[in-house]
């Protein structure tokens, strides 16, 4: 089996220039974990997660360091981290670049992607154009469907 076996083909995808409440709001909407952040010409260019929305200014969630912690964290470390907790629209917050796949890629491969780069999700493009999403429960989906036979008793 391959990305295109199991993959998600109606996916939801935000512009650049969404605002970080609107794809909070999208997210809970539609019940879905992330969206694909997309330009115009169709390229992937950065993905917004759960994950990428719950350190905010607005809540008070944003990180914090000690004195000592944040002299030895880098400049730019801290100034991508304030952006990320305070940045207005999806350009600011999205995750990039995005490890994406193609149809042909086994999901063996995926799997393995998953876990090495610890993400939840990768896009499957044709080219450059997105076509589907593969995430977590797309693999266990195709898992469950090679049952053969019913469940065991217990």
């Amino acid at each position: 089996m391959n990305a295109g076996d199991v993959m998600t083909r109606d996916v939801v995808t935000i512009a650049p220039d969404m605002k970080a409440l609107d794809i909070a709001r999208l997210l809970l909407a539609r019940g879905i974990s992330a969206v694909p952040v997309v330009e115009p010409n169709g390229a992937v260019i950065g993905l917004v997660s759960e994950g990428d929305l719950m350190r905010r200014g607005e809540i008070s969630t944003q990180k914090r360091r000690g004195g000592w912690a944040e002299f030895f964290t880098g400049n730019a470390t801290l100034a991508r981290e304030y952006v990320h907790a305070h940045g207005a629209v999806a350009r600011d917050v999205m995750t990039s670049p995005v490890i994406c796949v193609d149809r042909a890629t086994a999901l063996g491969e995926i799997a393995d992607l998953m876990e090495k780069k610890r993400i939840r999700r990768v896009p499957v493009l044709d080219g450059d154009r997105l076509v589907g999403l593969v995430s977590r429960a797309n693999l266990l989906r195709a898992f469950a469907s090679t049952a053969a036979g019913p469940a065991p008793a217990g």
